[in-house]
């Protein structure tokens, strides 16, 4: 059972304001002035008013220090207090805790991980996966962010998981553990520590379930769902924009964030810079005929401003990341109906059963990478750029017999035969 220290018999015992601090004054002998919980400021007889919190921990009892007032106000010492209170509600020492953080400012996991954020940062990392990093060690930092980076051990690091599995959020745990082994591996490279404890915890956590981006592959439905964009009554931008995906089938994020200084339009070609991709390598897209009517027609409306798809509520920023699946939804296209990732299923699926094009044209306009690590630095400059124009081009043109309601297998193995 945890007990918080009292003051003393014979010490002043009031509510505290900020104008009983500032009239406070020494005398002879020191006074505690308690604000409850432990917490007190003891006005020594030089005069100096220094925050207090008695505590008991392991059966004994102690103090710790919460700074000096006026520097620390008395919410700022509320907060340690409650800070310390939550520590010790956790079965962990604020004074050893605070002991650690003076004397490994330097080696705690938070100063390894915000020094590897500073080193992705430089090294130009995507501003979204930034935010991500931040976010998931922003979980991990009140639990392990004071410890030295050096002593932390799996069961430790499994606790801090465990918090996030026991809401059920299962991805999270298992990208958190990806992330804090970074910060370790890290930490190994720059002498702060000698291995990496997130190594310990494979299989340790419970495994998400792979839930399929939702798509539609079939032709006739991928007719309706154009028709239906066709029909969008909204923001002009967001239509353009789902009708531009299902053209290019970029991620959402690309095409979120795309910016008419990439396009030329002239030479038909759309090019992403590798800061921008998933892969971090750069991409160049072909620019069907449809395509560039699109962009014509947004030129006229988007065209002033940075980015071909800005937010309804300013134009500095582009539209949010759940503009177009909200699109989607208001089509009556449910979320395991159709998402905006799945035009990338769609045309990726439709593409291969074709059988026209080759796969590495296919997997090369989807931007991904050769997993096989030999076969990818033999084939890095192998961009397959004119069967590509000729791809994007083609299937642009098969959209457009699906939007149609047209009879198009007889077509596509007819072209087969003919190559």
């Amino acid at each position: 059972m945890l007990v918080f220290g009292m003051p003393e018999l014979g010490d002043t015992n009031m509510p505290l304001t900020d104008t009983a601090l500032r009239n406070a004054k020494p005398l002879a002998r020191p006074v505690k002035l308690s604000d409850g919980g432990g917490m007190h400021l003891l006005v020594t007889p030089g005069g100096s008013k220094l925050w207090r919190l008695a505590y008991r921990f392991g059966g004994k009892q102690k103090t710790l220090a919460l700074g000096v007032y006026p520097s620390v106000t008395l919410a700022d010492a509320r907060s340690k207090r409650d800070t310390a209170k939550k520590m010790l509600a956790a079965g962990r020492d604020p004074g050893v805790i605070k002991k650690a953080q003076k004397f490994n400012t330097g080696s705690s996991f938070k100063a390894v991980a915000e020094e590897l954020l500073g080193k992705h940062a430089r090294e130009g990392r995507a501003p979204r996966t930034m935010e991500k990093s931040k976010w998931l060690l922003n979980l991990a930092f009140p639990l392990i962010g004071h410890r030295p980076v050096a002593q932390i051990t799996a069961p430790e690091l499994l606790a801090v998981l465990r918090t996030a599995e026991m809401r059920g959020r299962y991805e999270t745990a298992r990208r958190l553990r990806s992330t804090c082994g970074m910060v370790f591996r890290y930490a190994i490279a720059t002498g702060k520590a000698d291995r990496d404890p997130s190594a310990d915890l494979r299989g340790a956590l419970t495994a998400p379930n792979v839930i399929h981006r939702a798509t539609i592959i079939d032709p006739p439905g991928i007719g309706s769902l154009l028709r239906a964009i066709d029909g969008y009554d909204g923001h002009f931008a967001t239509k353009i924009a789902l009708q531009m995906l299902a053209l290019t089938f970029v991620r959402p994020g690309e095409a979120r964030y795309a910016e008419w200084s990439e396009f030329d339009l002239s030479a038909a070609e759309w090019r992403i810079s590798a800061e921008k991709m998933k892969m971090r390598r750069p991409h160049r897209i072909p620019l069907s005929k449809q395509a560039l009517a699109l962009l014509y027609q947004l030129r006229s409306v988007t065209g002033s401003g940075r980015w071909l798809f800005p937010s309804v509520r300013s134009l500095s920023r582009p539209i949010s990341e759940n503009t177009l699946n909200a699109a989607l939804r208001r089509l009556g296209y449910g979320k395991d109906d159709m998402c905006a990732h799945g035009f990338r299923s769609l045309a990726s699926t439709r593409l291969n059963e074709m059988g026209r094009w080759t796969p590495d044209a296919i997997e090369r306009q989807l931007a991904h990478v050769d997993s096989n690590a030999v076969r990818r630095a033999y084939t890095h400059g192998a961009e397959y750029w004119q069967e590509r124009v000729a791809m994007m081009q083609a299937w642009a043109d098969y959209l457009d017999t699906l939007r149609a309601g047209g009879q198009v297998i007889q077509i596509w193995r007819a072209q087969q035969g003919q190559r």
